[in-house]
């Protein structure tokens, strides 16, 4: 391998990068963008949820369970409506997402040691989301119902009666369960790909669209060359994209990292080298900018968004979706991204991983190098 020819490729495609730039456009500001939307809009915590209440009891009891839901920081108490019909015209208007019916006699039920009812209304349009509300309600019923129980207990015995179990819950990893701690590492990923792949699947296309693969090939350049010439470029800015995303994760979000700066740098070169292997052998086959970005997109993205466990956890797709995931460098990438950020683990836990994507690099760089050499370099 010549050192003069592999800089003189290199030097190409930055002037390319430089004169062109929608290319520069792809690879600093959309990743910026993305942080920014990703870490504020895309939010999987329920909290604040806005929520109304027709108290037709009004009294101490009614009031004592409205101020449980009150001071619990998932749910918002909006309004007190007089009846359920402007519930209902609350949630079709889409103005809560909650309704809590306390009937009549709620309290004198409870006082004579009987069943009273409880009627608790959810907007079921996400059901994700009305699954989690849905699970948070539970759990403060059950809380209040152990209260009246113990009380109904104590009064009926001669001695204070305690709760049998006293379950101490703690969280690891993501102690305050926060989602942007896990949404922000992930972000890192979908950038690579953007930067990687999706700019990488042109660089070669290009070079056949405009006529000038032809006078490569009469140049004295060998494969390996060309290849590395075209990716070392791409790989200086994803890496630098990676950086940037580090800093506005932690300055903007609060999101530090717990493990080894130079295992997550690793695993990250690594995994830019997996995306440009990737874009290349996309470029190479389509040899058109066109059908190279829109399979980049639906091989690159797309499945990294949506197959890697980052949005939508792997384990309750359908299972060929399951095995399809496999293939999938994301998902391997996002598992070390997860370790080193919130578990704080290592390359002993992680070798596994990386190997995988390892294979995927040295796989990847020999079908690249051997449809160069089959076009002729």
């Amino acid at each position: 391998m010549n050192p003069l020819r592999l800089q003189a490729i290199i030097r190409k495609e930055f002037y390319h990068l430089i004169r062109d730039y929608r290319s520069l456009y792809l690879a600093f500001a959309i990743p910026l963008i993305l942080i920014i939307l990703f870490g504020y809009a895309l939010n999987l915590d329920v909290n604040n949820v806005e929520t109304v209440v027709i108290d037709h009891d009004k009294t101490e009891i009614s009031r004592d369970f409205i101020s449980k839901v009150s001071a619990s920081p998932y749910f918002h108490i909006a309004a007190h409506l007089p009846d359920t019909k402007q519930a209902a015209e609350y949630l079709d208007n889409n103005r809560t997402m909650v309704a809590i019916v306390i009937p009549p006699g709620f309290m004198k039920d409870i006082r004579a040691d009987r069943t009273s009812s409880l009627q608790i209304i959810i907007d079921g349009s996400d059901p994700n989301f009305a699954g989690i509300i849905r699970g948070y309600l539970t759990a403060i019923t059950e809380q209040y119902n152990q209260k009246l129980l113990v009380s109904f207990l104590n009064r009926q015995g001669l001695a204070k009666i305690n709760q049998p179990v006293d379950g101490r819950i703690r969280v690891w990893f993501n102690e305050d369960l926060e989602s942007r701690n896990f949404i922000i590492p992930g972000i890192i990923a979908i950038i690579i790909m953007i930067v990687g792949a999706l700019l990488t699947s042109l660089v070669i296309a290009r070079e056949y669209e405009n006529g000038t693969m032809e006078t490569i090939k009469s140049l004295p350049v060998r494969a390996g060359e060309f290849y590395l010439g075209k990716a070392i470029p791409y790989f200086l800015i994803a890496l630098t994209d990676v950086l940037i995303a580090m800093i506005f994760g932690q300055l903007l979000f609060g999101v530090v990292m717990k493990g080894n700066f130079w295992l997550m740098l690793t695993a990250t070169s690594l995994y830019i080298l997996v995306a440009l292997s990737l874009g290349l052998f996309i470029s190479n086959v389509t040899k058109s900018q066109m059908i190279a970005n829109q399979m980049a997109i639906l091989t690159t993205y797309l499945p990294s968004l949506l197959l890697s466990n980052y949005v939508f956890p792997i384990i309750n797709m359908p299972s060929f979706l399951q095995y399809i995931t496999y293939v999938v460098p994301a998902r391997y990438y996002i598992d070390i991204l997860t370790g080193i950020y919130l578990r704080n683990t290592g390359f002993a836990y992680l070798w596994p991983s990386l190997s995988v994507l390892f294979a995927f690099f040295v796989l990847l760089s020999a079908l690249n190098y051997r449809i160069l050499r089959k076009e002729g370099l």
